[in-house]
């Protein structure tokens, strides 16, 4: 992993800061992987100068190799004095303070205003910033400056997120194989109450077996775990599996209970990651769908379409939120835009950028400065139009993962947008 010293002299320069400090409990603090990469450590930090000077501090001598990994200029227990007693007794805070003042120091930074960014805990991170406010150091918030230093993606890191992105789309295919295996079990088709037998035109819902059992939410998300285990992927912020009206609640995971049934909606949004995230979902119907499943699931393709063209350098996120609000209003649609607050129809943003963490910039808000609103090259980010009838009970979201490079817009997630898997290629699924 790389960070662009032209990128980081600008964001210092914009927060007002001399260096950068990113502490964190973890290498695979978001923060700290754009300096680390493959490196795995525990307590550590990056010191970084404004003209690309950086430094990685660490405190145990059995994490030397790890360290070097990094590629970083190292500042070793020894160099922080990890291991010498402290003055006065060891007091909560007050080894890092020390740590980090030697390496402030041996960094040469010219000034003493330092942004702060990284996760640390909160208890001992505040005294340690009383102890070196005393040195004479003063702190800034750096999350901002952070944000904006790990938004361009350069050639590694995309091509990182391309592994990642197929690792998704292999689990998506795995999710559309065990949907066509599936099959609607006899004797098992209820309506168990008029507002499920309306939202399907009086259709029983029959549920899914497969391999001889019911086929629920959670054996779902085992087998997509297990495609995961076999690309090198992990799931920190685990994922959502939504069948019907759990689906239509968009941030809803899904009760690992819940069976699936045919004619029915199934949200499946992966987000995992290796060390960037990609972000993709699906919506699939086993069996004919509900005519207006069916209808909801062209206009939110249509949106995807319209999308996908307004996605360009220099035109706002939200510009584009708006273009397809105004596209599901005109089908009789709620929309955040026209009905804020509603939670039926469309009810969430269009996108977000990914990277580091599963939502980075650009954000396509109507709110915050423009410059982190609008569509860069190089920005790599999703497009996730979507409609959802919790009293109805059912949801379609398509969403995919896009890189803008100097040829246009890239779809990192191509698979299809059928709703019924069976039209799915499953080759090597």
């Amino acid at each position: 992993m790389t960070v662009q010293p032209r990128v980081l002299t600008g964001v210092l320069r914009r927060a007002g800061a001399d260096a950068l400090l990113v502490v964190g409990t973890s290498s695979r603090d978001p923060d700290l992987l754009p300096f680390t990469g493959e490196a795995r450590l525990d307590h550590c930090f990056v010191v970084a100068r404004p003209d690309g000077a950086r430094w990685l501090g660490y405190h145990s001598p059995i994490e030397r190799e790890e360290a070097a990994r990094s590629g970083l200029p190292l500042l070793d227990p020894a160099t922080l004095r990890a291991g010498e007693p402290l003055p006065g007794g060891d007091r909560p805070g007050a080894r890092l303070a020390r740590s980090v003042g030697i390496a402030l120091r041996a960094a040469k930074i010219r000034g003493r205003r330092i942004a702060l960014g990284g996760r640390y805990p909160n208890g001992e991170l505040t005294l340690a910033l009383a102890g070196l406010r005393r040195q004479g150091f003063s702190f800034v918030s750096g999350h901002d400056a952070l944000l904006r230093l790990r938004r361009p993606k350069a050639a590694a890191e995309l091509a990182e997120m391309q592994v990642v992105a197929a690792g998704t789309a292999a689990a998506m295919r795995r999710v559309a194989r065990v949907l066509v295996e599936s099959e609607p079990a006899r004797g098992t088709a209820r309506r168990s109450t008029a507002a499920r037998s309306r939202r399907n035109g009086g259709t029983a819902l029959a549920e899914l077996r497969w391999r001889g059992e019911a086929l629920t939410v959670a054996t779902l998300r085992r087998e997509v775990a297990i495609t995961f285990a076999a690309a090198g992927l992990e799931e920190p912020e685990g994922n959502l599996i939504a069948p019907g009206r759990e689906g239509a609640v968009p941030h809803n995971t899904g009760d690992p209970a819940s069976v699936l049934h045919a004619h029915e909606s199934l949200i499946v949004d992966l987000f995992p990651r290796r060390r960037l995230f990609a972000d993709c979902t699906r919506t699939f119907c086993v069996g004919e769908p509900p005519p207006e499943l069916a209808a909801a699931h062209g206009a939110v393709l249509a949106a995807l379409s319209l999308a996908r063209k307004r996605a360009r350098p220099g035109v706002r996120g939200f510009a584009i939120q708006e273009e397809v609000c105004r596209h599901f209003e005109s089908l009789g649609h709620p929309t955040l835009l026209g009905r804020p607050g509603t939670t039926s129809g469309y009810v969430h943003g269009l996108g977000h950028g990914v990277g580091f963490e599963v939502h980075e910039l650009p954000h396509f808000r109507a709110a915050g400065e423009d410059g982190d609103g609008a569509i860069e090259r190089g920005d790599v980010f999703t497009l996730e139009p979507g409609l959802y009838d919790p009293e109805r009970g059912w949801a379609v979201r398509l969403e995919d993962l896009c890189h803008l490079g100097a040829r246009g817009l890239e779809n990192l997630t191509p698979l299809p947008y059928d709703l019924d898997p069976r039209a799915w290629p499953l080759d090597g699924g």
